[in-house]
């Protein structure tokens, strides 16, 4: 495969972010055989070794849940699929409200939207995760936010490729 068609077809495994798999790709990271476990060591390396504002805006790409862009369509595929799985797209007004309101106070604490892997888990799972998430600091927010990222690319990966070789 070449750097065109692998940026092509793995360029949005981390949220809008094609320049980590640019740099997995030209740091000879990738190989075939590809499965989802070689190639996603290789592009959560270059996440790790990004710099702090390239990781912060990779942070940033992420939508907020069941927010603006979940309601107006403008999800990527994946992160709709993904919240669907969650059931965030049949929330009540009232759940759709406090999803808002949990929304604003992290961005407005935090800089960058709640980041979670929700597959396998439900509104109410993720719903508690926020609330005790915002209590923590920024520091340990970040560092949790970008483990979800890792997350989120590793189960993306995992339905593109197989496993292991």
């Amino acid at each position: 495969m070449d750097r065109a068609d692998f940026v092509q077809r793995f360029g949005g495994v981390f949220e809008h972010s094609p320049f980590i798999a640019e740099r997995a790709f030209d740091a000879d990271m990738i190989a075939e055989p590809l499965t989802a476990l070689d190639v996603h060591d290789a592009m959560a390396a270059m996440f790790r070794t990004a710099s702090s504002d390239e990781r912060l805006g990779v942070l940033r790409a992420h939508p907020d849940l069941a927010g603006k862009l979940a309601i107006a369509g403008d999800l990527t595929e994946e992160s709709r699929r993904e919240q669907a799985g969650a059931g965030l797209d049949r929330l009540s007004a009232d759940e759709h409200a406090r999803f808002s309101a949990l929304n604003s106070a992290y961005v407005e604490k935090f800089g960058f939207p709640f980041i979670i892997a929700v597959k396998g888990l439900t509104k109410e799972d993720i719903l508690a995760a926020f609330e005790m998430r915002s209590g923590n600091s920024r520091d340990q927010e970040l560092d949790t936010a970008c483990q979800q990222v890792e997350k989120i690319a590793r189960l993306r990966l995992e339905s593109l490729l197989p496993e292991r070789g």
